[in-house]
């Protein structure tokens, strides 16, 4: 069994030091594998505070093994990036920069008991609205990088897609893996983003986790870190909820 989840940090913007107890909390309620997170504010350290936070809560129970943490800023210009924190033994890491922005695609190649081997990849691809044919190209170039180093073939590819299901970016996706969601309900979440930490913006689906071919059973896939404080119906673990995928491997 392998357990990710995907969510888009929105570095820390949007009441960061409010809502991050809540995402701490929420993903122990989880316990995932393997965590992709975008959006990572990498000058402050956000990335390495998140682990830090879930390790020091994981320790106080002996049979939990702790995160590691692996992450990559798009460019030198750029003071976020995407990470991947990680339960399972590293094997390598490496990362492609995306055409026409400072996006990137992080790979992490982890080990399962069965000493397989799996390729997770964090990305986020170009924000803009009308950079249709650039999300398309940045997947393909994705999907060729995949396909020119063949260590594996469990792939998960989880993220910020800035494509709602029926995109061209998301249709060129498709035609080499499966959407982990889709595959469990039927259809892509109705939205991933926004949370009502953010107003006046439309609910839209980016966020989608999908599988290799060689993955063969999804067991459940749903949306997680949704949920708001208390003591505050506006605040959310982030402005977009995260996706959470049990798989067979």
């Amino acid at each position: 069994m392998l357990t990710i989840v995907t969510i888009n940090l929105h570095g820390r913007r949007e009441r960061w030091r409010e809502r991050r107890p809540l995402l701490i909390a929420q993903l122990l309620g989880i316990v995932p594998d393997i965590i992709c997170l975008q959006e990572v504010h990498l000058s402050t350290g956000q990335g390495r505070w998140v682990k830090t936070q879930l390790n020091e809560r994981l320790a106080v129970q002996e049979d939990e093994t702790p995160y590691q943490l692996v992450q990559k800023r798009g460019d030198f210009l750029s003071s976020k990036g995407v990470a991947i924190l990680t339960r399972l033994p590293i094997v390598s890491h490496d990362a492609l920069p995306l055409a026409h922005s400072s996006q990137i695609a992080l790979r992490v190649n982890v080990e399962l008991p069965s000493r397989q081997t799996v390729d997770v990849v964090s990305t986020q691809l170009h924000p803009t609205p009308h950079a249709i044919e650039t999300r398309a190209e940045q997947v393909a170039a994705i999907m060729g990088w995949l396909r020119a180093n063949r260590r594996t073939r469990l792939q998960i590819v989880a993220g910020d897609f800035n494509e709602m299901p029926d995109g061209l970016a998301i249709r060129r996706m498709k035609d080499g893996y499966r959407s982990a969601y889709e595959v469990v309900n039927g259809y892509e979440p109705l939205a991933t983003y926004p949370t009502a930490v953010i107003e006046n913006e439309t609910a839209v689906c980016r966020d989608y986790i999908f599988l290799s071919p060689a993955i063969k059973r999804v067991q459940s896939a749903s949306i997680c870190c949704h949920k708001p404080a208390d003591t505050d119906s506006r605040l959310y673990p982030s402005t977009h909820v995260g996706l959470f995928t049990k798989c067979s491997v």
